[in-house]
Parts: structure tokens; C-alpha cells; sequence
């Protein structure tokens, strides 16, 4: 029996996943008290050819009860149940902007600010992430793209990886990303915007990917790009970090950042990363 524990932050996915995994086969139940874990988890042991596949929802709703969720698995484990937690969590940023769109309260805001339910809900439910198996930022997937990780992991068997990459390419005319974690500034490259046939393709456009990747400084600092990230990826790791974006820009986003976008994100997942690439600028 697989037994998952589906949690993280208010405003993070949860409902969503928990909507997917039940649309293919779990068993799921959202917030069941936690007490009341133990006792239900072993009705479905006893009824494997039922109980499969669980999932049960678990967040900050759960209230007090949630501080014994921790003593609860280490009996289950004892059971000879394996136990694993998929957290949801998302930035700041993000969760705020959902809760304004959908106009909801955060479940320990009350009367006050979002941000801090957020911060108390962050403090209170540390520990789950400690634990977790899969830790999962939403922050920049669509709903496609979520659906697409959670086949990967529980129905294709997929080799998941707790850190995402996210390579975006911008133009510098329209600003800076602001929750770009590394920015490089390939401007100095040579500018398919000057050649008449290329000025309005894109780096999609494999035209305009050759004219850029002839260029043998766009070769040597792709390499060097490739050995900095693939050296800062396993630090970042050990320091806790679950992600990195990387925002490579030109002038406008449409050609020089867009090439070396797709080839970074073709090279680290060479290497076995898990990437998503966006070009936020290709349209304007």
C-alpha cells in the first residue's frame, strides 16, 4: 500500500493534487483530524484490494493536533507502514497574490495581514517540510505542469528531484525579473535584431539560434555557464534551497537570451536536472 501525506502551504496546490491523485486511483481523504490517522491507516492495511493507494490532505486546518503528526508517523513506521510526505510550497509573493485574486482568507490571517498567517504558518508546519520526500514550489508552474510532476513522481516512476531550475530569459527594456536568483547580461553577444531576415524571429527560430551559437563567445560562455550552475546547484542544496532561477537577458528578450535559455536548459537536463524553461518577453 502506498500511503501518502499530501501538505504544505495554505494556497499552495494541495486541493489541486489531491483532486489529481483521486481522479487516478487514491483513496484520498483531506484533513482528517490527525488522531485519527493511525486508526484509519490501519483499516486500510487490513483492506489492501480497497486501500491501494491512500493520500490524506494535512495542513495548518488540522489546528493543534497538528504537533502530533510527527509521533503518529513514527508509529506508523512501526507498523511496518512507510509513510511519504509531498509538501507543497510556493514564495511569499506568490501566495499572497493568490489569496488577493481569490479573495480568501488566510486560515491564521483572521482580521490581520496575509503575511503574517503566512510567516505563523510557515513557522508551525516547518517540520513537515524537514520530513518531506518530495518538496514541490509551485510558485512558477501552471496547473499542466504540476499535473505533469505529480504523474512523473507517483505514476511513472520518475526519478524526482527536490531542486527545480527555472532558466527564463528577459529583456532588459522591460526590467530586471524580481525573483530571478542569478542574472546574466548576454548583450555583449552579436544582435540578430541588426540582420533584416532574423530581426523579427526568434531564439525559437533555429536561424536565429545558429547565427547566435556561431558565435564562439556564445560558446565559451555557455560552457562556463554550464560548470558555474552545475558547481552551485549541489551548495545551494546543502543550504536548503529547493530551487534556483536563472534569468539570462538581451535587449529585447526575443533573440540572444531566448538561445541561451534553451541551451542551458538542454544542458542541465543532460545532467539529469529538472528544469522549466520560460521566455517571459518572447511576445511583446
Amino acid at each position: 500500500m502506498r500511503f501518502l501525506i499530501v501538505t504544505g502551504m495554505s494556497g499552495a496546490g494541495k486541493s489541486s493534487v489531491l483532486n489529481m491523485l483521486e481522479d487516478s486511483g487514491y483513496y484520498c481523504v483531506d484533513n482528517l483530524p490527525v488522531p485519527l490517522i493511525e486508526g484509519f491507516a490501519k483499516i486500510a492495511g487490513q483492506n489492501p484490494a480497497e486501500y491501494n493507494q491512500v493520500a490524506i490532505g494535512m495542513d495548518i486546518r488540522n489546528g493543534t493536533s497538528l504537533e502530533e503528526a510527527e509521533q503518529v508517523f513514527e508509529r506508523l513506521g512501526a507498523l511496518d507502514l512507510k509513510v511519504e510526505i509531498l509538501f507543497l510550497d510556493a514564495s511569499d509573493e506568490t501566495l499572497i497574490k493568490r489569496y488577493k485574486e481569490t479573495r480568501r482568507t488566510h486560515p491564521l490571517a483572521g482580521n490581520g495581514r496575509i503575511e503574517n498567517g503566512i510567516e505563523e504558518e510557515r513557522r508551525r508546519i516547518a517540520f513537515l517540510r524537514d520530513k518531506a520526500d518530495y518538496v514541490i514550489d509551485t510558485s512558477r508552474l501552471l496547473v499542466r505542469e504540476l499535473k505533469a510532476q505529480i504523474e512523473e513522481i507517483f505514476f511513472n516512476g520518475g526519478n524526482f528531484k527536490n531542486f527545480m531550475v527555472t532558466v527564463l530569459s528577459f529583456g532588459y527594456k522591460y526590467g530586471i525579473p524580481a525573483d530571478a536568483d542569478l542574472v546574466l547580461d548576454v548583450r555583449f553577444l552579436p544582435n540578430p535584431f541588426y540582420v533584416p531576415e532574423l530581426k523579427h524571429l526568434t531564439g525559437e527560430n533555429a536561424p536565429v539560434h545558429d547565427y547566435v551559437m556561431a558565435s564562439d563567445k556564445a560558446k565559451e560562455f555557455l560552457k562556463k555557464l554550464v560548470d558555474m550552475v552545475e558547481f552551485l546547484i549541489p551548495n545551494y542544496i546543502d543550504e536548503g534551497k529547493n530551487g534556483l532561477v536563472i534569468a539570462i537577458g538581451c535587449t529585447g528578450g526575443h533573440h540572444r537570451s531566448v538561445t541561451l535559455a534553451i541551451e542551458l536548459t538542454k544542458a542541465l537536463q543532460a545532467s539529469g536536472y529538472s528544469v522549466k524553461k520560460d521566455h517571459r518577453d518572447i511576445n511583446r
